[in-house]
């Protein structure tokens, strides 16, 4: 099959079809399953529903962004909440149904909460970050009535379940479908969707496309206008400019900075600043030399961080070096208080283990590479003035997931994680407590663990959050397990196609986009 033979331009005209070029890979259908990436979690949001949702805003730009402020009805028509905020029951919509045609009940809601906190990794750790810990706390009380309880009050708890994780599996089909091996049915839903959602999968060819076709069933928003979804996977970032200029494809997804830059005025160019999302150079504490702070000082102070903001990210984003050493506020993401300076790098490296340097390889992900590449590169030269030579070691993006985040394997490497929720100590949730999937370098701090469980289900209106918090921020400001490069935008090309939104998980959401 030629590429894009499942359309033509004519096919997409109107957009009953429309086509997305993407340089990311899709390795499972499946978001519960160890080592599914970031590219998958499209499956999740496109083809099941979660009980609620986010609302859209418009930006100061006049961009589009979901509302982290605004929980709207998906499975839910409605919900109530305790006075105490330990007890959510939700009403579910009598006409939802999955796409066999079965309805969706509570049995369903109860199934599938009970997979995400028991299958371990990953989506149990985002469930916990709700409060969401054990299969006990969930109650299908009848059909369309499923109760929820907590341990104690967080406000992390509803918006937790708008993000893609808890969402809801046709249960029926999933027990008919596990093994004693396998309970929750991994292996079945890892190639096969089950869901109630916009949208179900009807063809996937692993590395080079997905095919989604529109559910009419759909009760979980208003109907998509497009009908067929196709993301072709096409790796080159020149070959993916020119579908978009062409008009070939009426999206190009996560676009490079450069073309960016370089296509507006050509077509609709979408940057939006990513929330609660820092491009990082982490060290990974396992690593001898990394154990030495002056070690990590002389690399925070060696890095060349505005050329690398000016040649990866063509100065799109924010930049998150030479910031303050006093924290007054608890704005994040935050610039730490580093910034290139040869003469201080080699001072922290002389007064460390290390005087004389050290061999060490960088990896970096195929499917990032348009902005690691270039950072590595330029991290690469700026280190080996100190005596810290680097190899460069490239990853395909269907591996990067595991052997960075799951068995945190590899000693330095660049890095992006982004938190769904926005608030400060919920990125400190995944990226700096111990055995947490985005913790990729190995970090380990007793008083950072504890001020991030304590501050995590907190309200930001608590006058002992703020405190904490900067207390935080200050350790691992010092500690620097990762060092922030810069908070990356995420770009976006439209060409043909309208009604395009920002969200936080940094998938395409096609249930609101339309023709032009």
């Amino acid at each position: 099959m030629t590429p894009f033979a499942w359309a033509t331009k004519a096919e997409a005209q109107g957009l009953e079809t429309m086509v997305v070029a993407s340089g990311q890979t899709i390795n499972s259908l499946d978001l519960h399953r160890t080592g599914t990436n970031r590219a998958s979690y499209q499956v999740a949001i496109n083809c099941y529903d979660r009980l609620v949702g986010f609302g859209s805003r418009q930006l100061p730009t006049g961009e589009m962004s979901y509302d982290y402020d605004t929980i709207v009805p998906e499975l839910a028509e409605s919900w109530t909440i305790s006075d105490d905020g330990l007890v959510f029951t939700f009403t579910l919509k009598s006409d939802a149904t999955f796409t066999d045609g079965s309805p969706v009940t509570a049995a369903d809601v109860k199934w599938s909460f009970d997979r995400a906190v028991s299958v371990g990794g990953f989506p149990s750790t985002q469930m916990r970050a709700g409060g969401f810990f054990r299969p006990d706390q969930f109650e299908a009380v009848d059909d369309r009535t499923f109760v929820l309880r907590l341990d104690y009050p967080s406000m992390l708890s509803l918006p937790n379940l708008a993000v893609p994780v808890p969402f809801i599996i046709n249960s029926k089909v999933a027990i008919d479908n596990a093994t004693e091996a396998d309970p929750w049915a991994t292996d079945y839903l890892h190639t096969t969707t089950a869901g109630s959602g916009a949208y179900t999968v009807t063809r996937w060819d692993q590395g080079q496309q997905i095919v989604y076709d529109r559910n009419d069933a759909w009760t979980g928003g208003p109907l998509p206008e497009i009908r067929r979804v196709i993301m072709r996977e096409v790796p080159n970032n020149s070959t993916r400019r020119a579908l978009i200029e062409r008009g070939d494809v009426q999206v190009s997804f996560d676009i490079p900075d450069r073309d960016a830059s370089e296509l507006v005025g050509t077509v609709d160019v979408f940057s939006t600043p990513i929330e609660n999302c820092i491009h990082c150079a982490c060290l990974n504490t396992k690593f001898e030399p990394f154990q030495d702070p002056d070690v990590r000082k002389a690399i925070a102070h060696a890095i060349p961080y505005e050329a690398i903001f000016q040649s990866a990210a063509y100065g799109r984003g924010a930049p998150m070096w030479g910031g303050p050493t006093e924290i007054t506020d608890t704005a994040w993401p935050r610039p730490f208080p580093y910034a290139t300076d040869m003469d201080k790098a080699r001072e922290h490296l002389e007064a460390s283990s290390f005087a004389s340097g050290f061999p060490v390889q960088m990896s970096i992900s195929l499917d990032l590479a348009s902005w690691m590449e270039p950072t590595a590169l330029l991290i690469q030269e700026s280190l080996g003035q100190l005596g810290i030579t680097t190899s460069v070691e490239r990853i395909p993006g269907a591996n990067w997931r595991t052997v960075a985040l799951v068995d945190k394997s590899l000693d330095f490497h660049l890095e992006n994680f982004g938190g769904w929720l926005n608030t400060p100590d919920y990125y400190f949730f995944w990226a700096y407590q111990k055995d947490r999937l985005f913790n990729s370098s190995n970090y380990d701090n007793e008083e950072v663990h504890a001020l991030t469980e304590q501050t995590l289900h907190m309200s930001m209106d608590d006058p002992e959050w703020a405190p904490l918090v900067k207390k935080m921020f200050q350790i691992v400001i010092d500690d620097l397990p990762r060092i922030p490069l810069y908070q990356p935008a995420l770009n976006v090309a439209v060409n043909g196609a309208s009604g395009y939104e920002f969200w936080f998980h940094r998938q395409l959401d096609p249930r609101r986009m339309a023709g032009v």
